[in-house]
């Protein structure tokens, strides 16, 4: 749990004063005459996330102070546990619900350190919760982001499609969800092919992994890529190309870090979680380029590169989740360079084929400092996926070399219905360096955004059905994928 957020503190709390931005040449105003020469002597600059150590006189810190952004935001405090002396420190003054959860979470994600494999150096600064925090909240995110980073910044030997499966079977476990897998030939008995096909040649066998919750409300399917190492397969990567691929699982982390939390608020959702776990490996049964695998849904697929395989396993469980025509299916995937080209580690790129749902969920990226951005599912691309030979190349061939994001969520748009609400997320889930609260490693994106979303639409449903129950005509009613 959190340890360093603390309702238990003994001895000396040091208060820390967050003043915004905009506000600091008026608190500096205020301030005695030593506090001022102080802070000139040590050059301070007030920019959000600075802080700087007040003394008082005894050798001792009076205070700190804490520059923030002008709006309640999170990362401001996300450095302040592993830089400031470890004790126990307080939030100054009253601060309204919104943000003392903000700064308790910021805290929170910057107390966190993958410690598997090293011991920490040091401990963390602890915080007194603020009296004004949603506790519950702040401890459903936090987890959730922990468990979404462990999972992508293991090591792919200690984190294959057997280990991510046990993974997924302890959250079940833990909220008393249903569960089942689905392992390496049962797999095509089971007419799930393009999975088989992408893990066959590893000597870990793929999986296809299924968690189902909840008895009521609007059904939210989520689907997340589980490549726990992509070697590019036959269309071998570059030594430099594989070096992070052990987070190419990073859409099944979120996935299950996305069920933890709904499951952990108990939403009134019908959540179901998809995740085909496979590793992409080399051997002498490996899928070959220009291969042709029927899927799930029964389009013939031609295998235009092997080193495109999210998309591939990603059908197979999309048509799955589209036959049961859910309210709204979510999938995450570390899926293409090109994604990250146009937009950069930080903002992982949205397609959709619902608009309401899309303008719903960028609202709460930017009311939850999550951000995303939307890119079109630009339909007169769709022929650079023709095929001659099969129903559709995975990649296409003449102009496949551009717009390498969007012909990839088209490929993927075939396996969905067009009347079933989808939202594709390509993210990186990756920091390349180290930030306030978002340490180099595994990372956590859209999560907090896509929470909120789906809990206003719980509350929506709920509101619904209880209308109906009393027997009013509600015009709101029906779907409108928002």
């Amino acid at each position: 749990m959190l340890d360093h957020l603390t309702t238990r503190a003994s001895g000396r709390i040091v208060p820390i004063a967050a003043v915004a931005k905009s506000a600091f040449k008026a608190w500096r105003a205020e301030q005695p005459r030593q506090v001022a020469r102080w802070l000139d002597g040590i050059g301070f600059k007030a920019t959000p996330g600075r802080h700087a150590l007040l003394p008082d006189g005894a050798g001792g810190i009076a205070r700190v102070l804490l520059i923030v952004e002008d709006r309640p935001d999170i990362w401001s405090y996300g450095g302040l546990p592993g830089h400031l002396p470890e004790g126990t420190y307080r939030l100054q003054g009253r601060l309204d619900k919104n943000h003392a959860t903000r700064a308790a979470l910021g805290w929170a994600l910057g107390g966190y350190v993958f410690s598997r494999y090293k011991k920490p150096k040091r401990g963390f600064a602890k915080l007194q919760w603020p009296a004004t925090a949603d506790r519950a909240h702040v401890e459903r995110t936090a987890d959730a982001v922990f468990l979404a980073r462990d999972l992508i910044t293991t090591p792919a030997a200690d984190m294959g499609p057997a280990e991510l499966a046990e993974a997924a079977r302890r959250v079940a476990r833990a909220h008393k969800a249903r569960f089942s897998v689905i392992v390496g030939e049962a797999l095509l008995k089971a007419n799930y092919p393009l999975v088989h096909a992408v893990g066959r040649a590893s000597t870990r066998p793929p999986r296809l992994i299924d968690m189902r919750w909840g008895g009521r409300g609007p059904k939210i399917t989520l689907v997340g890529k589980g490549v726990c190492f992509d070697s590019g397969g036959l269309d071998l990567k570059p030594s430099g190309g594989m070096l992070n691929m052990k987070k190419d699982m990073g859409g099944a982390a979120h996935v299950l870090a996305l069920g933890q939390m709904i499951m952990a608020a108990k939403l009134p959702v019908r959540l179901r979680v998809l995740i085909p776990a496979v590793e992409n490996s080399v051997s002498g049964n490996a899928m070959r380029p220009l291969d042709i695998v029927r899927s799930r849904k029964g389009l013939t697929v031609e295998i235009g590169n092997t080193d495109a395989e999210g998309r591939l396993i990603l059908c197979d469980a999309l048509a799955e989740a589209d036959r049961e025509k859910p309210d709204l299916i979510v999938d995450f995937a570390t899926l293409t360079g090109a994604a990250r080209v146009a937009l950069g580690p930080d903002l992982p790129a949205l397609f959709a084929n619902d608009d309401a749902a899309a303008q719903t969920l960028l609202r709460h990226g930017t009311a939850e400092d999550d951000p995303l951005w939307r890119l079109p599912l630009w339909k007169p691309y769709r022929k650079v996926l023709d095929s001659s030979v099969a129903d559709i190349s995975s990649t296409g061939h003449e102009g496949a070399g551009q717009a390498g994001a969007i012909n990839a969520a088209l490929f993927l748009s075939e396996f969905v219905s067009s009347t079933t609400p989808w939202l594709h997320i390509d993210l990186m889930a990756w920091n390349p360096s180290n930030r306030p609260g978002r340490p180099k490693g595994g990372e956590a994106q859209v999560l907090r955004a896509l929470y909120a979303m789906i809990a206003e639409r719980a509350g929506a449903g709920t509101k619904r059905a209880a209308t109906r129950k009393r027997g009013v005509s509600n015009p709101a009613d029906g779907r409108s994928g928002s």
